[in-house]
């Protein structure tokens, strides 16, 4: 597939993939006329490294989880590093539902503070 193919099936930018070669997360090849070709799975691959970029992974770790969703095999290593992102996860999950429950608090009282009372 070429680059543009890709970009518009996955749903991100040309300069996406280009930056996503760089950090080393996703291979192409070159053809004969120079144009970047990339393989089936690399549709596939884009979205999930926007999962985890979402996720707030940085390029380093996504870059060493990556083998993990291709093989399925983890070293100790990626394990510990998963369980300390997964802890990350469930504290920024935490304070969002505290932030949210104050931003309840401040619309309940300024309701009550006009008179609308909804």
């Amino acid at each position: 597939m070429r680059i543009g193919e890709v970009a518009a099936q996955a749903g991100v930018s040309v300069r996406a993939l280009r930056y996503y070669e760089q950090q080393d997360l996703l291979h192409s090849t070159r053809n004969p006329g120079g144009q970047r070709q990339y393989p089936a799975g690399a549709v596939e691959r884009v979205r999930l490294i926007q999962q985890l970029y979402s996720m707030g992974l940085p390029s380093r770790t996504i870059r060493e989880v990556l083998p993990f969703a291709d093989s399925g095999e983890a070293s100790p290593e990626l394990l510990e590093l998963l369980a300390a992102e997964r802890d990350r996860l469930d504290r920024q999950m935490t304070d969002l539902r505290n932030v949210r429950h104050r931003l309840h608090d401040c619309i309940t009282e300024a309701r009550n503070h006009d008179g609308t009372g909804t």
